[in-house]
This record gives structure tokens, sequence and C-alpha cells, in this order.
């Protein structure tokens, strides 16, 4: 080979190798949350992974603790104008109301076939768990399974006409996305029914059944027919709400997080939990300001109240997104 071929060849090595690392380049500096804009919010995120990811550095943090919470209500999907799971029960009322004649002059079951769902849900917390605890129990776990499915697939929201699943954030699928890709394994620590969360939570989120922590009823072992099932009960086994939540961390994950997310005070003490803990950590409010692209509720909404946790975020520093500030895309549907 000649010396001007020789020369030419490295001349095609060296262009070659360049831009390769330019591509490298490119893929490494790529916006991975395109839809939060570049404001506090995103660079306290990216910051905080930064450091826990940068082997060496005083914060690094090994793969294996690297978990991170989030709350589901509010915090990954909308929860107005009721929590979604209250709104299949409702529907549940609808679909087994033939089989409960009784239930035309029984509160709040009377009330909620008229229609008057304000009436229904006057008797507060009891009136609430109620309907859930009748509508979510009498059947095996299969076969709630199957209806929670099958529900998710076709029921649609009362505003937005969309189902349910497409009323999830986009900013939160990506920042899913972002922090599994730096090592991280994220969990939903939700107020809302565990298996009625883990049927669809892997196709929408990326989270399979066994990082899904929530309230739950009790559950009995029976056979049936020479078949062994669990049977739903119609009693409370666990809440996994305020106080709770520290709580349903330590039964099911067993390591205390070093992030966490939620929008409303029932929260609270998950977030408290997670940066109260060694080293480094990081907690985020989602707070809800956007009446056009979605609602705008915090301290005297009924739902998904941010008060308490809206003051402790203030005091101790910690993140607080401001939905219509911060995001320029609320969900992936928006042109």
């Amino acid at each position: 080979m000649t010396n001007l071929a020789c020369a030419a060849k490295r001349y095609l090595v060296s262009i070659l190798l360049l831009l390769g690392a330019a591509a490298s380049a490119t893929a490494q500096g790529a916006d991975q949350l395109p839809s939060w804009n570049d404001v506090q919010a995103k660079q306290a995120i990216v910051a905080f992974v930064e450091r826990v990811t940068a082997e060496g550095a005083a914060d690094f943090v090994p793969e294996a603790e690297r978990v991170a919470v989030f709350d589901n209500d509010g915090t990954l999907w909308g929860e107005q104008p009721l929590y979604f799971q209250l709104l299949f029960a409702l529907d549940r009322v609808k679909a087994m109301a033939p089989q409960h004649p009784e239930w035309k002059d029984k509160e709040p079951f009377a009330s909620l076939l008229k229609g008057d769902v304000k009436a229904a849900l006057s008797g507060g917390e009891p009136a609430i768990v109620e309907i859930v605890m009748t509508t979510h129990s009498g059947m095996t776990t299969v076969e709630f399974d199957q209806i929670v499915r099958e529900w998710i697939t076709t029921a649609k929201h009362p505003k937005s006409g969309r189902l349910y699943t497409e009323m999830v954030y986009q900013p939160m699928l990506e920042l899913f996305a972002y922090l599994r890709a730096n090592g991280f394994k994220t969990f939903i620590v939700s107020g809302g029914g565990i298996d009625f969360m883990r049927p669809w939570t892997e196709k929408v989120y990326g989270i399979p059944p066994e990082q899904v922590v929530g309230s739950s009823g009790k559950t009995k072992f029976e056979m049936r027919d020479g078949t062994p099932v669990l049977m739903r009960l119609p009693e409370i086994n666990f809440i996994d709400d305020k106080a709770g939540k520290p709580v349903g961390i330590h039964q099911h994950i067993g390591r205390r997080p070093i992030a966490a997310f939620g929008n409303s005070d029932g929260d609270l003490q998950m977030l408290q939990w997670t940066c109260s803990g060694p080293g480094p950590h990081f907690c985020l409010y989602v707070h809800h300001t956007d009446a056009e692209r979605e609602w705008a509720y915090d301290r005297q909404s009924h739902i998904g109240r941010l008060d308490k946790g809206l003051d402790a975020a203030a005091d101790s520093g910690w993140t607080v997104v401001d939905m219509k500030k911060d995001w320029n895309r609320v969900f992936a549907f928006e042109k």
C-alpha cells in the first residue's frame, strides 16, 4: 500500500471516529425531559441525578439504593373531578344494581342510582369506604383484575372524553424514563387501591405489579370447586395514605427512598420520611396551577388538597413544580 493510500485510510478512520464521537455526544446531550421547561424544577432534578450517579463523587449512591417513590393520583395522572378509582366504583354500582334491588332505598347507593353523586358523597369518608368496599369485594382477585382491565380500556374521563390512561402526565413519563436510564428503581406508593393499579401500571408507566404499593382490602384463601382462589372481602386491610405511606414503603420496599414525588398533603409524610434520611435526597411536589390545560387547586380543594405540604416544601427547600409555568406539555394528546 502506498504512502498516499495509507494516509487516505488514516484520514478516513479519523473522520469515522469523529463522526461516532459526535453522534455519541449528541445522544448524551439530548434533552431527556423535553416536556419540562428549562427552569428551576427541571434543573434541580438533573442536578440531583447527576450528583448521585457520578462515581467517585461524595454524593454517589450505588444503583441498589437508588429508589424513587411516586404518588399516583394527581402526581402521575389526573384526579379531578373525582379520584379515578372512585369513578370506577360508581360505574360498578350501576353495573351491580340489578342484583341489589335493596339499593333503591339504601344510601349512599340510592343517591348514586338517581345520578346525585354529591348527595351520595355527602356522607364523607364512611360513605366512600362503603361504596368502594361493596363494589370491590365478593369476587376472586382474578375476577377483579379482569374487571379493572376491561374498565380501564373502555371508560372515559367525564371532562376530556379521553381514556383514563390518556390522562397521564407526559412530563412524569419522561421523568420515569430518565430516572431508570440512570439506574433508579421506580415505585408507586399511592392511597389508591393496590389491586386497582396493578393490572395497568406496567403498560402505562413501565412499573411492574411488584413495584406498586397501595391501600388494600382483606383477602381470604378458599377452595372453589377444587381450585384454590383468593376471595376479596369487604374489609379494609391497609390504608396507604398520609402516615401510612412510610409504613407501606418499609413493608413492601424495605429501603428508604432517596427521591419522592407527590402532590398533596396525603404525600407529606412520605416526603418527610424520604428527605430526612441520611445521604443525598430529593423531594418534589406537583402544584396544580393550570386551569386551562388541567385544573388549578391547592389549599382549599376537596380533592388532592395541598396545604400543609406547600408550607413544608417552602420550609424544607423541596422542589415545587408550577404546572402552568414548568411544563410545556401536560398530556401527550396536546397539540
